[in-house]
């Protein structure tokens, strides 16, 4: 069987958790099956099993209203690029809306059946509208028209199929396969190095917080600053949070972080996307591990903190609850969501609320490492890549014996 991989990211140009997840199942499919990917950028390689092949992105500059929607124009124009020579493909997966229409295209083109894996649904992120500009109309009409056409939809988690058949009624609840996220548990193990929070300033004898994602509406950075008010004054924070979306919500990150200062001096910012071995280091030390999401369909951060034995303080939603267990790897922060925009209704109970779990933890480190530790046995015991490229490669065979039979899985 081989299997072209559709994905806008790819290492070395891995930015969030939807380029992680190709990263490793696709190294771990190709070594049952041959694995083609189709990523952006200028990346190519022809290892045993596993082809790389990317395509370069637009590189005009533009300005105005034309740079609003330039994003989802370059991934329509990058989608067709990427089926014009597709050759020996029994089955194609894309992953995100960014290369949805590939998988369209290359099953109308090719008669051949289409998986998609959507890591997050753009109808539930009314945020990205800031981003993309009336981009978003497009974005969002990419993922609607390949998610009704696709043969197997993976939903990242139970939350996520839930989702996708209230946002899509359209799409029948058999088409939907629950396939979780995975981690590498050799790599992500908790490590006894410290270069990492050195070099960035961190103090290694004062507990932290710790938070590690994109600079985005979504990842909900914002509402863990505001919580900082409500922890004590020498509380040490960092935040590795690079990447962000736009200028406005950089800029508003920065003007937060400046006021927190002013009263909790040992926040630590790591303005950049640090390297794998640096967010192992900063997870494996962390006194508690945050994520404040506002939207999550899984949460694969969550993963990598709990495999370092990081204890976690968590926003209740989407696949997040079906990773950490409150009262027993970390404790659980639910918050009313605005169904228009997604963001808490109350955003200041939200920020207490958070800081009250960190301070339960924060203050008891026994209970940490017995949190910590059972993050890691949770991990071990559910999501290793090599069941979950085992639970792909079923799917496929699925689709594939049904497709041949005309019907769909």
């Amino acid at each position: 069987m081989r299997v072209g991989l559709f994905t806008r990211e790819f290492p070395p140009q891995v930015y969030g958790g939807a380029g992680v997840h190709v990263d490793y199942l696709s190294r771990e499919l190709a070594k049952e099956i041959v694995v083609e990917v189709h990523c952006w950028g200028p990346q190519k390689a022809d290892n045993e099993n596993l082809y790389v092949r990317g395509s370069v992105p637009w590189e005009e500059i533009t300005n105005g209203t034309e740079g609003k929607f330039k994003n989802a124009l370059e991934a329509l124009s990058l989608n067709l690029t990427q089926v014009k020579a597709l050759s020996g493909i029994d089955i194609v997966h894309t992953h995100t809306w960014y290369t949805s229409m590939a998988g369209y295209w290359a099953k109308k083109l090719y008669n051949i059946p289409f998986v998609l894996t959507t890591h997050s649904l753009e109808p539930l992120r009314a945020w990205k509208a800031e981003q993309l500009g009336s981009g978003y109309a497009m974005s969002s009409w990419m993922e609607r028209t390949a998610i009704v056409d696709a043969d197997a939809i993976i939903a990242v988690s139970q939350g996520t199929k839930t989702d996708i058949l209230r946002v899509y009624p359209d799409v029948k609840a058999h088409r939907v396969h629950v396939i979780y996220n995975g981690i590498d548990l050799a790599e992500y193990s908790k490590s006894s190095d410290t270069r990492a929070l050195t070099d960035y300033g961190v103090d290694t004898t004062v507990p932290y917080v710790l938070f590690v994602g994109r600079v985005t509406r979504q990842k909900g950075v914002t509402h863990l600053v505001d919580a900082i008010r409500y922890l004590p004054r020498e509380t040490q924070v960092v935040l590795c949070a690079g990447a962000p979306d736009t200028p406005e919500i950089a800029t508003e990150l920065r003007q937060k972080v400046e006021n927190s200062r002013r009263e909790h001096p040992r926040l630590v910012w790591i303005e950049k996307m640090v390297t794998k071995q640096e967010a192992i280091q900063l997870y494996s030390h962390a006194r508690v591990f945050c994520c404040p999401s506002i939207y999550e369909p899984f949460g694969i951060i969550n993963l990598e903190a709990m495999s370092c034995r990081a204890p976690v303080v968590a926003s209740a939603t989407g696949g997040i609850k079906e990773v950490v267990v409150d009262g027993e790897t970390g404790y659980l922060v639910p918050f009313d969501q605005d169904p228009v925009t997604g963001f808490p209704t109350d955003p200041e109970k939200f920020a207490r609320d958070l800081a009250f779990q960190i301070n339960r933890l924060l203050g008891d480190p026994e209970r940490c490492k017995r949190f910590g530790d059972a993050g890691r046995r949770r991990v071990e015991e559910t999501f290793s890549w090599t069941a979950i490229a085992k639970q792909t490669i079923r799917l496929y065979e699925q689709v594939i014996q049904q497709w041949s039979k005309g019907v769909r899985a």
